[in-house]
């Protein structure tokens, strides 16, 4: 945490007003202050770690219960102003695109750039602002970065509600935002919790293509295609590769199917617009993108952090899954003898599953 100093702090709840008021200023959606104490949490995380729903993000485990411990993360840290802000684009209709097996689909909080520089760089200047306010304070800044519990943070801080896919839910605008968090060493007063309105609904349960949202508020990220497709880092099991469709990076399903998401907001942000033609992009020319064409086109985007051999991997799946067209098979047949064991395994099993079924 940066140096204390509060050498002008005026009154604590004045001062929550005015943070609220600068957070508008600058952009976020909204904001919420909460406290540190996350240990009715605790037992849910150790359950969640326990079952190994965490799969291949070792960090999540290596971290354990300090994730519900904010003030252990961060030592000083008496307060935690969350932060949203919304990301949906103003982008080609997402069920049309998911209902095109020659498109790709990318999950619409990547189409633009990355939402860590968004909102780090503006967290920071909020802590600035505050600075100038009162002085040098302990501070630190998170956007989904280290072990925060940021979703059980902003919902405590009366941001929204945890639905039923984990996700946080906010009843005039859904849950297509981002969150993220600036850890202070302030008594700030706390906002009140919000309450839950899920009800006896299981849309997003319903909708889940593999089935990873094993009971309500419980996800098994070994089973989320957004987990396949973006933290797994060898070969997707194969039992889930049909059910990928032409999803190539994360996954809306749950969101497109929660009822609230019918409040949710189109961002005004020019960052998170879609950048390279990704909400309508085809397989195929996504493909065709060497390494060189990746790093260009990928530069500022979240996308870039998986590397092009499983960009490539996660293509060859959707194209596995694509009707069977000559331009199909030749997309793939032109990465079967590429220097990755592990895309030429992916291009094998699509080639094999066109030959196969007939698709």
């Amino acid at each position: 945490m940066d140096k204390v100093g509060h050498l002008n702090s005026p009154d604590p709840a004045a001062l929550a007003e005015r943070i609220k008021a600068w957070g508008a200023e600058l952009g976020f959606s909204a904001m919420a202050i909460g406290g540190v104490d996350l240990s009715e949490a605790e037992a849910g995380l150790d359950a969640w770690l326990a079952a190994g729903f965490h799969g291949g993000m070792d960090y999540m485990a290596r971290h354990g219960l300090k994730r519900a411990r904010p003030a252990e993360l961060v030592p000083g840290t008496l307060s935690v102003i969350s932060v949203r802000l919304d990301y949906w684009p103003d982008a080609s209709d997402s069920r049309a695109q998911l209902s095109d097996p020659g498109k790709a689909y990318v999950s619409r909080y990547a189409l633009g750039r990355d939402y860590h520089k968004v909102l780090r760089r503006r967290l920071q200047q909020l802590a600035e602002r505050i600075a100038a306010e009162i002085g040098e304070f302990g501070h630190r800044v998170f956007v989904d970065s280290a072990p925060v519990l940021e979703a059980e943070l902003a919902s405590r801080a009366g941001l929204g509600w945890r639905g039923k896919h984990t996700l946080l839910i906010d009843r005039s605008a859904g849950s297509t935002f981002f969150l993220g968090e600036l850890f202070v060493d302030l008594a700030l007063p706390a906002d009140a919790p919000a309450t839950a309105h899920c009800g006896s609904c299981k849309a997003c349960l319903d909708a889940c293509p593999t089935g990873a949202i094993v009971a309500p508020y419980r996800l098994d990220a070994r089973r989320c295609i957004s987990y396949l497709t973006i933290e797994l880092k060898g070969a997707i099991p194969v039992e889930f590769r049909p059910l990928i469709g032409n999803r190539i990076y994360g996954c809306d399903d749950c969101q497109l199917a929660c009822p609230w998401n019918r409040f949710a907001r189109l961002s005004r942000e020019a960052d998170f617009s879609p950048r390279n033609g990704l909400d309508s992009a085809s397989l195929i020319e996504l493909f065709a993108w060497s390494e060189e064409d990746f790093g260009q086109r990928m530069a500022g985007s979240a996308i870039l952090r998986i590397g092009h051999e499983n960009w490539l991997r996660n293509i060859a799946v959707a194209l596995g899954n694509a009707p069977t067209s000559d331009e199909v098979l030749r997309a793939l047949a032109s990465r079967q003898d590429h220097p990755s064991a592990l895309l030429r395994e992916h291009v094998q099993w699509a080639l094999a599953r066109h030959q196969s079924l007939g698709l």
